[in-house]
């Protein structure tokens, strides 16, 4: 305790800068007495035997001032509460350089994860962050799609370390903030620091968690006899005979006989847990001195899966992780980081599609197994490929099949082998430091060197196996086999497979000049100078990914009161020609402390208020997504034939594009405002930004800029150049309010971060016959369709639209009672694709309204954490065959709702057929939905057991906690949106941790 306390005091003296009163004397710190203060939020003590007031670490609102004399020192303690300073200075990562949490630049977003970790026991690197950092929903930054994520300075993937080794998140989002990146940072960057040790004693933390998943929901689909019975009406609907008579469909309806009459049900409990177990287990290690500090993690975990049966009950997926970070003080103002990490990773799987297979192989299309005692004892045959067999499943079951199932997924779960993923991942980071005041005072020095491998390939083993269709015959009500049809051999080569492989390298290379003086205990001046560059190569692609730049930013503040900071950075793209190559990319930003002002010292519910205003211009090749582009292109084609009037064909040489020097980087235009503050002696906090971003000059290939002759039809050519024209907008507004008060005995904390934005597209080439169809003034991620009309109610209105008696006439093929009807929105007098219209904002690019709430509750030794995302304003289609069934699709339960002659007038799904039903499976605001959905993501409830209780020399700290993931949606279509058709299940997650440091 009294070394923590010693610490605690010099931190405060050299963190907060404090100003000695004469410039001759100096401030002597020689061992320091124990000093005690009335509690966490500050009160009297003594120091030297001088009695101060207020000295706390994380007080806000008190300004320290110290007074030398010989050995003693004063503290006294000056009221700031209309000052915006602050003693928490715990830095926070923006471009190039780190600055105090309540100094981030506009449009930046800030998220101590280390912290948050300890009550909030997260998975992913980035999960539910959206509650805590405004402008990120989940998916990118004010609505831009292609973000980048450095960690630890390099271009890598979030996935490629655990969220116990990040220490912080930084979200820079506004131009100004992410101009220094260059191209590929252009539509924001998000900044991953990893932790770090410090200049303190060891520590080691351990922690253990064990849970289990369970699935939200499975996918409903008709049973046997429910959809033979329906395939029969979809045939009478299409004027076919019946595929399945009375007696196939009662037998299927009892079960007797599930062998001769199957009724598959992938999600039943014969192939299906209920459950499957994660465990992980993570050690922590840190500590250093003066000279090297370290820090070390070292992770396993294993989650398992909900197959039960063959080869299915082994999968899982393993993943073992081990990081060393190091920094050294190499001379007095020489420093060098070395980091190091490298991912293991193996997935256990199996040789087949099985969720796949779950969306389309209908109930009744073979039996998996089949009962070797059913074989009449008296087919020798049968019996023989039962002796010869090496693929018996437990002992009483041969695999089944048909000519067209001879491989089927359970079969090849069963027997067709297994494969394993196998992904190995490294990561090195190094840098030097240096202080260069023997040059200039203020001057130093830094640079980054990364290099990254990660590796990927599939190995396995492959078998081949025989299945069976059985031929039943029937002896007095009782279906035995008479004899069995095969398909296939059983084979094992015992040789390994590998395939699959996959490969990724990264370079990435800064070097930077920083300068930082005040002037006249005023005025303070900083600058970086520097040149930024990565590189990654993939496999099977010639163009490496490059992104280079070099940049200058200026910075100026006058008393903490007045900012100003320029940046100009030369982005180079190797995408396009000569001069066009380079762009300079200006940004800019202005702040104004407006609560260090005079005539607003009388708001006293307002302890900080700050004003900030940014703009830039960034260059960016982010949307063009090939290289060479500005060139011509001639190709020779198989399919593209020119005839002589000798009648010989003669394959030609056509053009693909035109020439286009000037096709140049399309640029991003942003005016950015923003407000922060605390109020209510900083109980609260808020902060808001309102951003107008437009993409300019984004390329496309056009035939409306030219004329018509630019291009033909036979044979295939154009000469139509790529041109920089489009343009699209994103505007909107983030912001956060926290809330942090003790009340009572209970410490609380609420937070809630939203974004709203608006895309659109401001400028298009395109030539409609309706103005209506035109995409310029839409949403970026539109989705179109027809309007719907209800159904055709008989035959007679169905026969009127074929004809276009009276009504308009489909283009999508011939209509039928019960088909859906659409209006004939340009009264042309013909449904075609002339009459689709916007039918509202899709989700590609995010939804419009985010919104995060977090809430904690501190009551002595138990914290209950809660965490809520939501997400609104946005439509989708309901394509997948789940809803769109037609032809010999699977039947999900969406078909109960169809029309028929007694069901007209309340149906909601259209008639059913066997053929393409190309009228009714089309975009349409028939099959549109709402995906607004509230989710209560988490809640965790902690104990740490107190240090009196615990009594040990061994633990500093011991702590249990208990976590639910996933637990709630609210929404219209929650059943819907919990489905994963065609796919894993979505689960929720129940765990139960145990964590300790020693």
């Amino acid at each position: 305790m009294k070394q923590s306390k010693i610490i605690v005091v010099i931190c405060i003296l050299l963190t907060i800068n404090l100003r000695v009163a004469s410039a001759r004397e100096s401030i002597i710190l020689k061992k320091l007495p124990i000093f005690k203060s009335g509690n966490n939020a500050g009160g009297e003590g003594s120091l030297n035997n001088v009695k101060f007031k207020s000295l706390s670490v994380n007080n806000a609102q008190a300004d320290k001032k110290i007074k030398s004399v010989g050995n003693k020192i004063t503290i006294s303690v000056i009221d700031t509460t209309k000052s915006s300073y602050n003693t928490d200075t715990i830095l926070a990562p923006v471009a190039f350089k780190s600055v105090e949490r309540d100094r981030l630049p506009i449009g930046v977003s800030n998220v101590d994860v280390a912290q948050l970790f300890e009550k909030n026991y997260s998975i992913q690197g980035l999960e539910g962050l959206e509650a805590f950092a405004s402008g990120y929903n989940g998916n990118n930054l004010w609505g831009m799609n292609s973000s980048l994520v450095l960690v630890d300075g390099v271009p890598r993937d979030i996935s490629t370390i655990n969220v116990s080794e990040i220490a912080q998140v930084s979200f820079l989002k506004s131009a100004s903030a992410i101009a220094l990146y260059g191209s590929r940072g252009a539509k924001g960057v998000i900044l991953v620091q990893t932790k770090r040790g410090g200049n303190e004693q060891q520590s080691i933390k351990v922690r253990a968690n064990a849970g289990l998943n369970t699935p939200k929901g499975f996918p409903s689909y008709l049973g046997s006899a429910e959809y033979m019975t329906l395939y029969n009406e979809a045939r009478q609907n299409d004027g076919l005979p019946a595929s399945y008579t009375a007696d196939e469909i009662y037998q299927s309806s009892i079960g007797t006989n599930p062998y001769r009459f199957p009724n598959l049900d992938f999600y039943s409990s014969d192939y299906i847990k209920n459950s499957f177990a994660r465990y992980d287990l993570i050690t922590e290690i840190s500590g250093g001195n003066q000279k090297a500090k370290y820090y070390t993690n070292v992770g396993f975990n294993s989650t398992g899966s909900l197959l039960n049966f063959g080869e299915g009950k082994g999968n899982t997926a393993d993943r073992f992780n081990i990081r060393g970070n190091v920094d050294m003080k190499i001379t007095k103002g020489i420093n060098a980081r070395v980091d190091a990490s490298a991912v293991f990773f193996n997935q256990n799987g199996v040789n087949t599609d099985y969720w796949g297979s779950a969306a389309s192989i209908r109930p009744n299309r073979f039996t998996p197994l089949i009962p070797i005692n059913l074989i009449e004892p008296g087919d020798e045959a049968s019996l023989n490929y039962v002796k010869s067999s090496g693929n018996i499943v437990d002992g009483k079951y041969l695999l089944g099949g048909t000519p067209f199932d001879q491989t089927n997924p359970f079969a090849t779960i069963y027997v067709g082998g297994k494969n394993k993923n196998v992904s190995r991942q490294f990561q090195f980071t190094t840098g030097i430091d240096g202080d260069l005041k023997g040059l200039l005072k203020g001057l130093s020095f830094n640079t980054n060197l990364g290099i990254d491998f990660y590796s990927t390939y599939n190995q396995g083993y492959n078998n081949g196996y025989a299945t069976y269709q059985p031929n039943w015959t029937t002896y007095s009500g009782k279906y035995l086999i008479g004899s069995l049809t095969k398909f296939g051999q059983d084979t094992k080569s015992g040789n390994q497979n590998v395939s699959a492989s996959d490969y990724r390298q990264t370079i990435s290379l800064s070097g930077q000049l920083n300068y930082n003086t005040t002037v006249n205990d005023a005025h303070h001046i900083s600058a970086i100078l520097l040149a930024n560059g990565f590189q990654q190569t993939f496999s099977e692609v010639y163009q490496k990914t490059t992104n280079s730049n070099s940049g200058l930013q200026l910075g100026y503040d006058f008393n903490r009161k007045y900012f100003a900071e320029l940046t100009g950075a030369l982005v180079y793209s190797p995408k396009l020609a000569g001069s066009n190559r380079t762009e300079f990319s200006p940004a800019g930003s202005l702040g104004w402390m407006i609560s260090e002002e005079p005539f607003f010292k009388n708001i006293s519910f307002i302890s900080r208020l700050k004003l900030s205003a940014s703009g830039g211009i960034l260059y960016t090749d982010l949307d063009i997504n090939d290289y060479f582009l500005y060139q011509g292109i001639y190709t020779q084609t198989d399919g593209t034939w020119f005839s002589w009037n000798d009648g010989v064909l003669v394959r030609t040489t056509d053009s693909r594009r035109g020439v286009n020097p000037n096709l140049k980087m399309a640029k991003r235009e942003e005016f950015t405002f923003g407000i922060e503050g605390q109020m209510f002696k900083n109980a609260l906090s808020f902060g808001a930004n309102f951003f107008r971003s437009n993409m300019v000059g984004n390329i496309v290939q056009s035939n409306v800029l030219y004329p018509s002759y630019f291009s033909t039809g036979y044979p295939n050519s154009s000469f139509i150049p790529y041109v920089n024209y489009n343009e699209d907008q994103r505007q909107g507004v983030d912001f956060y309010l926290n809330f942090n008060k003790q009340i009572g005995e209970v410490n609380w904390i609420f937070g809630t971060s939203a974004t709203y934005y608006n895309t659109k597209a401001i400028k298009r080439a395109e030539s409609v016959a309706n103005d209506y169809q035109l995409t310029q003034g839409k949403a970026l991620d539109g989705i179109w369709g027809l309007k719907s009309d209800g159904f055709y109610m008989d035959a007679s209105e169905a026969e009127a639209a074929n004809n276009g008696d009276g009504l308009p006439k489909p283009a999508f093929g011939t209509v039928s009672a019960g088909d859906i009807k659409y209006k004939d929105i340009n009264n042309d007098g013909t449904i075609n694709d002339q009459d689709q219209v916007y039918l509202g904002k899709g989700g590609w690019d995010g939804s419009p309204f985010t919104l995060g709430l977090n809430l904690t509750a501190k009551w002595k030794n138990f914290t209950v954490f809660a965490l809520a995302t939501g997400r609104f304003g946005a439509s989708g289609i309901k394509g997948s065959n789940y809803y769109w069934v037609n032809g010999e699709d699977k039947y999900s339960v969406e078909v109960r709702n169809r029309w028929t002659e007694q069901t007209k007038t309340t149906a909601t799904f259209p008639r059913l057929t066997t053929l393409s039903g190309d009228n009714n499976f089309r975009n349409s605001d028939f099959w549109l939905y709402s995906t607004d959905r509230f989710d209560l993501s988490k809640i965790q409830v902690s104990y740490n057991i107190s240090s009196k209780i615990l009594k040990s020399k061994l633990f500093k700290e011991l702590g249990i906690y208990v976590t639910g993931f996933n637990l709630l949606t609210f929404a219209k279509e929650r059943e819907m949106l919990a489905l994963n058709v065609g796919g894993v299940p979505q689960t929720r997650l129940y765990n139960l941790g145990v964590k300790a440091s020693f």
